[in-house]
């Protein structure tokens, strides 16, 4: 996880664009408005849409949504809904950028909308504020990915997306939907300088966070939001598992999200990671199994990302029962899906190489096996474990030579 200057911004602006709308959606004068964020009609209209998003159902989500833009067009909350169908359309390969433009263009309508509703028509000042906020931070967060880096754009994003939270400041916290902001703040704003020195002077200008607090609340909105109940669970299951290392809560959440949205690649992949990393292979081995085969039906979302890391589990299962020829079939499988994207300087593809080369020496073919580890040596920084491994591997095939 790189993070810079500019990523902070988007992390004070995309992450935490959520925090100040619990502030937004009471305001301490009495008027009829009708804020579609909390408007119960809505949500009812809004859920079956929201399941078919997150279940990568894109075309009814859109059917759905586009019903609520004919009935809502004055309003930025459907734009944003679609622009959420190719945010997730991005998420299982985050190198994919042919989704980047049509997700563009749906934040910047969003925005469109949303300051027409800000500068003339008062009563919904606050609620427009929240969406702009929202488009501005998912637009800075997206230009700050990998494969993009356009970390100005970022900047400029995020800075927007500030902007409009200080609107949020004298309202009154209600909802736990709207803590999810709150939440993601207090953690991330007490992680990044725990583990980035360099940003520490940085965080002198933003509030003091609270990191305990922070996965407190995301839990009470994984619990009981509605809008943001799916992605603050993403985030919860995120943060136990890499950076908290509560594996039984990642493991929790991520059978969850697998299991309520069996057509997500995204959850299936990560489910797949939490049960190979708590050592649950018997369980592993047939959801592996099952990305392999959507991949080759052709399943929307299921492509090279998630087939290496399947490939990669499996050929590690069946290398642990000593089924050598099984094991280099997946681990070949996995070799093709990491070269298909390019990520060939990546620890998995490194590992690949060094277990084929592992199975070509105890198979007796020890030309194959010193054409994978010098691979290894090729790819990898002097510095790297698996530089070391791969040398001393080499070392010992040429000593036995």
């Amino acid at each position: 996880m790189k993070i810079n200057y500019f990523v902070w911004l988007v992390i004070a602006g995309a992450l935490s664009v959520v925090a100040f709308s619990a502030k937004a959606q009471v305001s301490t004068k009495k008027d009829t408005t009708i804020i579609l964020l909390s408007d119960l009609t809505i949500q009812i209209e809004c859920a079956q849409a929201l399941d078919n998003l997150y279940n990568f159902k894109f075309k009814q989500a859109e059917q759905q949504f586009r019903w609520l833009k004919q009935k809502y067009k004055w309003h930025p909350l459907p734009y944003f809904l679609m622009g959420l169908i190719e945010w997730w359309k991005i998420m299982p390969n985050i190198l994919d950028k042919s989704h980047d433009e049509s997700f563009l263009a749906y934040m910047d309508t969003t925005i469109f909308v949303a300051e027409n509703l800000y500068k003339k028509h008062p009563p919904y000042k606050v609620e427009a504020s929240f969406f702009l906020a929202a488009a501005y931070g998912f637009k800075g967060r997206l230009y700050s990915e990998e494969g993009r880096h356009q970390w100005r754009k970022a900047a400029s994003a995020g800075k927007s997306a500030l902007n409009y939270m200080e609107i949020s400041k004298g309202y009154h916290t209600l909802s736990p939907e709207l803590l999810f902001g709150d939440a993601l703040y207090n953690y991330f704003s007490v992680w990044v300088p725990e583990n980035y020195s360099a940003l520490k002077p940085i965080m002198w200008f933003f509030p003091k966070g609270d990191k305990a607090l922070g996965l407190k609340q995301l839990k009470e909105v994984s619990y009981n939001a509605f809008y943001t109940r799916t992605e603050a669970m993403v985030w919860l299951m995120r943060i136990q598992n890499s950076y908290e290392n509560n594996n039984s809560e990642a493991m929790h959440l991520s059978e969850y999200l697998y299991t309520t949205y069996p057509d997500n690649p995204f959850f299936h992949r990560y489910y797949t990671r939490v049960l190979y990393g708590s050592g649950r292979f018997t369980q592993v081995e047939p959801v592996c199994k099952k990305i392999l085969e959507r991949i080759d039906s052709g399943r929307i979302g299921y492509e090279a990302t998630s087939g290496r890391f399947a490939s990669f589990f499996l050929g590690q299962i069946y290398e642990a029962r000593g089924k050598l020829n099984d094991a280099k079939t997946y681990y070949l499988k996995s070799k093709a899906y990491a070269e298909q994207i390019e990520a060939t300087d990546a620890g998995y593809y490194l590992y690949t190489l060094i277990s084929l080369g592992e199975i070509a020496e105890k198979q007796g073919n020890k030309a194959e096996a010193k054409k994978y580890f010098n691979e290894v040596k090729k790819r990898s920084k002097k510095k790297d474990e698996t530089y070391k491994d791969a040398k001393r591997r080499l070392k010992k095939l040429e000593k036995n030579d």
